[in-house]
């Protein structure tokens, strides 16, 4: 599955749009990381308990987002982006959508 953060695929032709796609995860911070966190900021630097979160949240939603793809016969996701909101003080929200296609070399 090719995944693009472009609107098109440079040798590929779109022979078909098959709609949005997006993977989907909502995480919480445990007690104690936000309480390391909290500890961390004071001192400054990587937190690097949370970007290791971030990380491990951001494939899961590729990942989930790219099963959809498979499922509608996309051979390719264009356009990806990943969203993130909070969703109360210790919720996030993590995104990741595009637009599903079947593709043709050129």
């Amino acid at each position: 599955m090719l995944i693009s953060t472009m609107n098109d695929l440079p040798g590929y032709q779109i022979t078909e749009v098959l709609g949005e796609v997006f993977g989907l995860t909502v995480r919480s911070r445990n007690v104690g990381s936000q309480l390391g966190a909290a500890l961390k900021s004071l001192a400054g630097g990587e937190l690097k308990g949370m970007t290791k979160n971030l990380i491990q949240s951001r494939e899961d939603v590729i990942n989930r987002m790219i099963e959809e793809a498979r499922v509608k016969g996309a051979d390719a996701v264009l356009a990806m982006r990943f969203d993130t909101s909070e969703m109360g003080p210790n919720w996030t929200e993590i995104c990741a959508y595009g637009t599903a296609v079947r593709i043709a070399e050129l």
